[in-house]
């Protein structure tokens, strides 16, 4: 059990700082100016939404597949695709359980489960945030003219 831990959470944190940069370079990337804000309506700021949602969705994907890696390195598979199901299986929470780890490291499972539940709230959160802005400046644009 500790090893899971201490393999787990070095993961964890790892997830951590990667979401949190594709964050901070989301919230970067819809604050900044945009070339083409001159066009009036939604659509430039609905683009940015979709760009940050894009980076973000791969900002998760990409932690994914490291988990898929350690479980590769861990030993537990030997194809990449079944590693990196297993892992978004894990991360997303489904728990479908059709893949299953041996007694050794499923308790990689669980925590891969929580990691996930984090970063997707994460994501989530800062999705929110942005639509919130971007509400918000529709708003004030409209009560300018």
């Amino acid at each position: 059990m500790l090893t899971n831990l201490a393999i787990g959470l070095p993961i964890i944190l790892l997830c951590l700082a990667l979401q949190a940069a594709f964050t901070f370079w989301s919230i970067r990337y819809y604050s900044r100016p945009h070339r083409d804000a001159l066009i009036p309506g939604p659509f430039v700021q609905i683009r940015s939404l979709l760009v940050v949602m894009i980076v973000l969705i791969l900002g998760n994907f990409l932690q994914i597949m490291i988990w898929g890696l350690l479980f590769i390195m861990l030993g537990e598979f030997s194809e990449l695709y079944e590693a990196v199901y297993h892992s978004a299986v894990n991360f997303s929470s489904l728990g479908y359980g059709d893949v299953v780890m041996t007694k050794r490291w499923k308790l990689l499972g669980p925590l891969e489960a929580a990691n996930g539940v984090l970063m997707f709230g994460l994501t989530g959160a800062a999705l929110m945030a942005i639509l919130q802005q971007m509400v918000r400046t529709l708003a004030e644009r409209a009560g300018a003219k």
